[in-house]
């Protein structure tokens, strides 16, 4: 399984802005290695945040966007000690969930 994600999550005015890196190779499937074979193509597909429990956004990606990933958004209505959970699935099949406290 992937490195745990690293979330912050600050609240600020009736909204927080949440910061996530993700840590994922993100292969195109178009790049070859050094024995001159194409490396497989394993990317990160769909990404979901909730708060609280409750979706907030989601994000479908595909093989252009870069190895570990930096994601950053703005949830209205969050206030510090609301629950921020980020989860990606990617296209073998792999997910990973981790979550934050607004501050």
């Amino acid at each position: 399984m992937a490195d745990p994600m690293r979330i912050r999550a600050q609240a600020s005015g009736g909204k927080a802005t949440v910061r996530v890196l993700m840590s994922h190779e993100m292969e195109t499937g178009q790049r070859r290695d050094a024995a001159g074979k194409l490396v497989p193509a394993w990317f990160i597909q769909d990404v979901t945040a909730s708060l609280n429990g409750k979706p907030v956004m989601t994000a479908e990606w595909g093989p252009a966007v870069s190895k570990n990933p930096f994601l950053q958004f703005t949830i209205k209505g969050a206030k510090a000690g609301d629950k921020v959970s980020i989860t990606w699935k990617d296209n073998k099949g792999e997910t990973r969930t981790d979550e934050a406290t607004v501050s």
